[in-house]
């Protein structure tokens, strides 16, 4: 059974019947033969369907929304948003995906030698519960403009959003089973990527998560695409524009009350600036307002689960109790829901629990560097390496990110997603990339054809 709670309040909002094997049979079954006419459609008939669910996407955006903030507390402010942003992942590729895709010309001892990307086959999309939109959409809008077929399983907290997502390709009129929906709890899943009509995964979670579904896929010599856990650096040297980094830090850090791979996690500010910094940084925070996620006014709901509170509790009171100071935050309130208030822990350094496992919650965690040399060291003594952010002049930040250890930097900005450009990690962040022309060729068979001197006849 999966079971959808109100994270706001703490009460069930419904329960969903897993998928039976004879169900997951039927569905796999499904995506394999509509696979076979799929891939034979034109780039054109391919992007006619993403657009038609994007135009669905953008016509009906408040009610969508609105599942998101009930089974996971995404304020509806920053849910709107996000259907948005689904929607144009969607165009993105209608649009350009085509172009992604272009055979490539290779000199060889050929008359003519190139590269053409097809399509391999039906993908499994294995999605976490912190954007179950974007999410969706980042992982489906390149595999279906390649040709294949997508079965999404969503996390089981979230089965109303999914069911919502693959009722879209039916109401766009989508050629049948294209997109499935797989409602299953997840030890079930081992099965499916195990099915031979599985040919990849894409997988969006948890480090523990995708190591195990890395073992199995690789078990059946399948490939993985994974993005996994962050613990963002953001960089602040002596020479940035504090307040402009000070408001871009809050946002990046509070963003869905901060359940965000890509949120600045670590905060590593050069000491000349670094008490001003922070008292920018409790500026910012302390004013920002935690409540009901279906009101406008709300800046940070509920964290999605109890378990995950406790959890972040646990992790700010380690720091506090090995030295980091709490200037905001940091004790569980009172009252229905999961809430867990905006909290800035300062001083905090390496050792501590803040520092070295990733925070995923509205909790700034600051850090000293005596100098940029040191900010660096700091940034790359990680398990991880996702995302990181520097604040400093931009030909100085520029050459900064070629010595750090993770898949995207943003200079003098948010580390944020983008249909555009390629995201993903190195190190225990993952494996792959998703997004941009990478994205789209991690679920293609780059097939090399050499074509000899002409025969006679």
């Amino acid at each position: 059974m999966l079971t959808a709670t109100d994270p706001s309040t703490g009460k069930l909002l419904h329960e969903v019947p897993a998928a039976t094997p004879a169900q997951v049979e039927d569905i796999l079954a499904r995506a394999e033969t509509a696979f076979k006419s799929w891939r034979a459609r034109s780039y054109s008939d391919r992007a006619g369907v993403l657009l038609a669910v994007a135009k669905l996407m953008r016509d009906d955006v408040d009610r969508l929304a609105v599942l998101m903030t009930e089974e996971m507390g995404k304020p509806i402010k920053e849910a709107r948003a996000e259907v948005i942003k689904s929607a144009w992942c969607a165009e993105h590729y209608a649009e350009h995906g085509e172009a992604y895709l272009q055979p490539e010309t290779l000199a060889s001892d050929a008359t003519l030698s190139y590269v053409q990307h097809l399509p391999l086959g039906v993908i499994l999309g294995i999605l976490p519960w912190n954007a179950p939109f974007w999410l969706a959409f980042r992982y489906a809008a390149p595999t279906l403009m390649a040709g294949n077929t997508c079965v999404m399983k969503h996390d089981p907290h979230v089965p109303a959003c999914a069911q919502a997502i693959a009722d879209l390709f039916v109401q766009a009129g989508a050629p049948a089973d294209i997109f499935q929906n797989l409602p299953l709890e997840t030890p079930a899943v081992e099965a499916v990527i195990r099915d031979k009509r599985i040919q990849a995964v894409s997988f969006t979670g948890s480090e523990k998560g995708g190591g195990a579904v890395a073992s199995i896929a690789a078990s059946e010599i399948k490939h993985s695409v994974l993005e996994l856990g962050g613990s963002d650096p953001c960089i602040v040297l002596a020479d940035a524009n504090l307040d402009e980094a000070a408001d871009i830090i809050t946002l990046s850090r509070i963003i869905n009350a901060g359940q965000s791979c890509i949120a600045a996690k670590r905060i590593i500010v050069e000491a000349p600036v670094y008490d001003s910094l922070v008292e920018k940084l409790h500026e910012r925070l302390a004013k920002l307002n935690m409540g009901d996620p279906r009101e406008e006014t709300t800046d940070i709901g509920p964290i999605a689960r109890a378990e995950l509170r406790d959890n972040l509790h646990g992790q700010v009171t380690a720091s506090m109790e090995a030295g980091a100071r709490c200037l905001l935050g940091g004790e569980l309130p009172s009252g229905p829901g999961y809430f867990y208030p905006v909290t800035l822990l300062v001083d905090v350094t390496e050792t501590m629990v803040a520092s070295c496992e990733e925070t995923f919650g509205p909790v700034a965690v600051v850090m000293k560097a005596e100098n940029e040399e040191q900010a660096i060291a700091i940034a790359n003594n990680s398990d991880y390496g996702l995302a990181a952010a520097i604040w400093t002049k931009a030909d100085r930040g520029e050459a900064i990110a070629r010595r750090l250890e993770v898949g995207q930097v943003a200079v003098n900005g948010i580390v944020k997603t983008d249909p555009r450009l390629p995201s993903g990690g190195i190190k225990r962040s993952g494996m792959g990339r998703e997004l941009g022309p990478h994205g789209i060729r991690e679920f293609v068979n780059a097939q090399q054809v050499w074509i000899g001197p002409k025969q006679g006849g």
